[in-house]
């Protein structure tokens, strides 16, 4: 084998892709705050980096770059894993410099961030936990069972899909990723999640359904949303104020 043979580029098999998108669910087992989860995205990344860069300096090179800065919702972190390591591969083809990297991870990482933070953290959480509890309320535990099921099963294979996106489309999977319009399905879901919550309410409600009763806690609620969402009211303090209230609403009414 001749020296120059360890500077070409060789594309990883899918046992070592399927490794990286394995180790994507640690990617939060290092966290620290100087980096954030920089350790963890670049042990996932390390088994195809290794192919990928035969030359030790240019793998050298990945790695440092792998170890920048770097934090997101770990639900993307498989997309984000499989779009840097295809950049890496383009990188050592030749077709992109060696900052394309960090300029794609600055960019990508914090918008994803944002999406996650409010699709999954924000709204799908809330859909799954809200859907549970009026199922549970109404007695249908084998239906809820199955539908947590069914949704951790499709987090699953909507990781295990991105991630192959990633690696295969590179940039293309931005593209595929807007057309999914994530914003947007988080704004639809909170509007099914005001309409479970009030289901809940109607399932639990104690005695009988008095409709000034039910407007003047629909009114209390609203409020304090307004206050934690306008006048940034600690959240903690409002849902105190909240509970205190509708304890001491049957003495006032």
């Amino acid at each position: 084998m001749s020296k120059d043979s360890h500077a070409l580029p060789s594309m990883p098999d899918g046992r070592t892709l399927l490794s990286c998108f394995l180790r994507t669910y640690l990617v939060m087992a290092a966290f620290n705050r100087r980096g954030m989860q920089n350790i963890g995205l670049a042990a996932a990344m390390e088994p195809a980096l290794s192919v990928i860069h035969r030359d030790p300096a240019r793998l050298l090179a990945a790695r440092r770059r792998a170890l920048t800065h770097y934090n997101c919702h770990p639900f993307f972190a498989p997309l984000l894993t499989g779009l840097f390591l295809a950049l890496e591969r383009d990188i050592a083809r030749g077709v992109l410099p060696e900052g394309t990297l960090e300029q794609v991870k600055k960019t990508t990482a914090y918008t994803l961030s944002a999406i996650g933070d409010s699709l999954f953290g924000g709204t799908l959480q809330a859909t799954w936990a809200l859907t549970t509890m009026c199922l549970l309320a109404s007695g249908n535990w084998s239906v809820a069972v199955v539908f947590g099921a069914v949704l951790f099963a499709g987090l699953q294979a909507f990781k295990f899909t991105s991630f192959f996106w990633g690696w295969r489309d590179a940039f293309k999977v931005l593209q595929r990723l807007k057309k999914l319009d994530l914003i947007n399905w988080g704004r639809r879901l909170k509007y099914v999640n005001a309409l479970l919550l009030v289901l809940f309410w109607a399932m639990i409600w104690p005695g009988g359904i008095v409709w000034w009763n039910w407007l003047a806690t629909l009114a209390l609620v609203a409020c304090a949303a307004l206050f934690v969402s306008r006048l940034l009211v600690i959240r903690e303090v409002m849902v105190a104020l909240v509970l205190g209230a509708l304890a001491l609403w049957p003495w006032l009414a």
